[in-house]
């Protein structure tokens, strides 16, 4: 007999948790991270789990970043006594509430905000993807230079590093909430 393993491409789901920490509180919540992570790993599904720190000075915003493999095993960990009994324990250290967002693959840079609408076919999802992501990585590298020359460390690690980051962030950001209003007739036609 055959057995069905979830693809994560396809079937995985992402929930996208975004806390605003009081500026006095990080080393509280930090602990309070150390708490939940093991818990949310324990959970029926669990894919990854991934914290996206603030820059000292510049921000106070934590984001979590969660994978499971179905949207129902997802749902339940988000869902769960567990999860709501320590969201509360960490409500005194947050500026703004639980802020979260749930999806499935890549489909929140293509979801638009009023969300019962239809998502685009993957093949399309994924040639939109790739031509955002090809001339980032063209054109990032040569950021480097400049930042070598003011004292940052010649590494490839951390050049990798560098550049993955900030080809997240202009993907999540910039590049593709606007690129996907663009060719959003294309993009949703035949949906």
């Amino acid at each position: 007999m055959q057995q069905n393993h979830p693809d994560p491409l396809t079937d995985g789901a992402t929930a996208v948790i975004t806390h605003q920490v009081d500026k006095d509180k990080h080393a509280e919540y930090e602990a309070w991270l150390d708490e939940i992570t093991p818990q949310s790993k324990s959970a029926p599904g669990h894919l990854d789990f991934n914290v996206i720190r603030p820059i000292a000075g510049l921000t106070e915003t934590y984001t979590i970043i969660i994978r499971f493999d179905t949207q129902s095993h997802l749902r339940g960990w988000m869902e769960s006594a567990k999860r709501s009994e320590l969201i509360a324990k960490a409500s005194p250290l947050l500026v703004k509430g639980d802020d979260f967002y749930l999806s499935s693959g890549l489909d929140f840079w293509f979801t638009p905000k009023q969300a019962n609408t239809k998502i685009p076919i993957r093949w399309k999802q994924a040639l939109v993807t790739w031509s955002a992501i090809y001339p980032l990585v063209l054109v990032l590298p040569f950021l480097l230079p400049p930042l070598h020359k003011l004292g940052l460390p010649d590494n490839h690690y951390l050049d990798n590093l560098i550049i993955t980051v900030i080809a997240v962030l202009l993907m999540v950001y910039v590049v593709m909430p606007r690129y996907t209003k663009l060719i959003h007739a294309w993009l949703f036609r035949g949906c």
